[in-house]
């Protein structure tokens, strides 16, 4: 009978914690604190005073308000698990999937969102029928003729999390055109070559850029990564300076410091679960790597570390090339993510959490960066956990209403990231529209220029001689000399 007693009351505990938990929110006392945590999670907003960075602030209304949840729902670990392991959207986004043939003959996988039923509808004639208005009242131009392309890279580990997929969904239900970038041998993606993706090498999105821009040339081509995804991202652009296609690009919870992140140690329980992904993609092609690679070697690595270097800095894999693998430094000399960050030239929002587990302390983030760069801007909260940003509260989530005046539960980064494209892109047609331009100190205009829209025919500039800069490819029958005679007046105001 007391055993059957025992039984009883371990079954219940769980609903008894949970009874007592809402009796406490409910304590005024208790209220009391938790409007207090709300509200010392008001983001901060990082960033060089220009004209841009003032536009956002006053048309984007994601920015400035509190919507981040209280404890426990803002628990930085409880954000981050279901951010990783589970979501509300996770089966009702459909994919068409492009498989891209690249010109060393790998493989990566460029999924294209095609709908989540009567939403994606709802969507499209949201922007082909009317006219959208953000906070300001101020007719949004730059998405009114065609439907804007949002390009998702998902964490370096590849898969889509459900973090990603509600990102999808709520894109989808605004009415923009969304396809996902996975590189080789990730998310079911052939691995016809052996070889996978460095940290922070942008080649293989370089060409899936070009391949998106092909399939809808006249439409507006922004990007969003998600963690880890930041070091091809923020590489890309780095090495393409004004010459790509993007109009502008986010990232959530980003890696700003490549060698750092690998260096600085991670809860086991996220860095077991990354460590056994990472494995996991690595032990399917085993038999293709075992001529380039200490296979064995690699699947024993206990931490990303470790398997980064094994990966990418062995000597076999090398042997095949004739040349001298790196060492661990001069790995980083090539990948790290902000290399380039002189030469972004479109704008750059990064999300950040001080309470963030995945990443290093909030002490090191390259804050000087977004103060000195008009192209980079940081929202720092002190509450979001990794890739989490939980809003909590049927009147914080009017940025998540469906055009059947639902409220879907939602991230705050989300409404952040798609409100910013839109704010952003018609602010830079109204530069553009009228010779002007954004990034000087201060917000002052400086000499008329528009953005060049010709990829990679985009003149290579100086480097400082310590990086070590992958050769961008020259358009078919351009010579090198052609590409740096050409004319760009998409000049900045800012360099050395």
């Amino acid at each position: 009978m007391a055993v059957f007693v025992w039984d009883c009351f371990l079954c219940f505990l769980p609903s008894l914690l949970l009874f007592l938990l809402c009796l406490a929110l409910r304590w005024p006392r208790a209220g009391c604190w938790t409007r207090l945590t709300v509200r010392a999670a008001e983001p901060r907003f990082i960033c060089k005073p220009t004209a841009l960075a003032k536009y956002l602030l006053r048309h984007c209304g994601s920015l400035a308000k509190p919507r981040l949840a209280p404890w426990p729902r803002g628990d930085p670990h409880l954000q981050t698990l279901s951010s990783l392991l589970w979501g509300q959207h996770g089966d009702t986004i459909q994919f068409s999937r492009d498989n891209l043939l690249l010109r060393d003959g790998g493989i990566v996988a460029v999924d294209w969102a095609v709908g989540t039923g009567a939403g994606e509808e709802v969507g499209r004639k949201r922007w082909e029928g009317r006219k959208e208005y953000h906070s300001g009242g101020k007719a949004l131009g730059y998405f009114t003729s065609t439907p804007p392309v949002l390009l998702l890279i998902p964490q370096s580990w590849g898969g889509m999390t459900p973090h990603l997929k509600a990102l999808c969904h709520q894109a989808v239900r605004q009415g923009f055109y969304v396809v996902v970038f996975h590189p080789r041998g990730t998310a079911g993606c052939p691995l016809t070559t052996a070889r996978l993706t460095e940290f922070g090498d942008p080649a293989d999105l370089e060409q899936a850029v070009a391949y998106i821009h092909s399939r809808h040339p006249s439409s507006v081509l922004v990007a969003v990564s998600e963690g880890s995804g930041s070091g091809i991202l923020l590489s890309y652009l780095g090495e393409h300076g004004s010459g790509t296609y993007l109009t502008a690009a986010a990232a959530i919870s980003p890696v700003l410091q490549g060698q750092l992140w690998f260096e600085t140690a991670m809860p086991p329980i996220y860095r077991w679960g990354a460590l056994f992904h990472r494995k996991m993609q690595l032990r399917r092609y085993a038999n293709s790597f075992r001529a380039v690679l200490d296979v064995d070697r690699a699947l024993g690595s206990s931490s990303l570390r470790d398997f980064e270097e094994r990966l990418f800095c062995s000597s076999a894999q090398f042997q095949q090339r004739s040349s001298r693998p790196p060492d661990w430094d001069s790995y980083w000399e090539r990948n790290e993510p902000l290399r380039d960050a002189d030469e972004v030239a479109v704008p750059v929002l990064c999300i950040c959490s001080r309470d963030d587990p995945l990443l290093p302390p909030a002490s090191t983030l390259p804050i000087p960066l977004f103060q000195s760069n008009p192209y980079f801007l940081l929202v720092l909260t002190d509450k979001g956990g990794h890739c989490g940003f939980t809003m909590e509260g049927r009147e914080e989530m009017e940025g998540a209403r469906t055009e059947n005046d639902e409220v879907e539960e939602a991230s705050w980064s989300h409404n952040v990231v798609l409100e910013y494209f839109r704010v952003a892109a018609d602010f830079l047609k109204g530069e553009e529209r009228d010779g002007a331009r954004w990034g000087g100190p201060l917000g002052e205009y400086s000499q008329a220029g528009q953005r060049n829209r010709i990829g990679n025919m985009a003149p290579p500039r100086r480097r400082r001689a310590t990086m070590t800069r992958r050769p961008r490819p020259q358009a078919p029958g351009q010579s090198r000399v052609d590409a740096e005679d050409g004319n760009f007046t998409w000049k900045r105001s800012y360099t050395r």
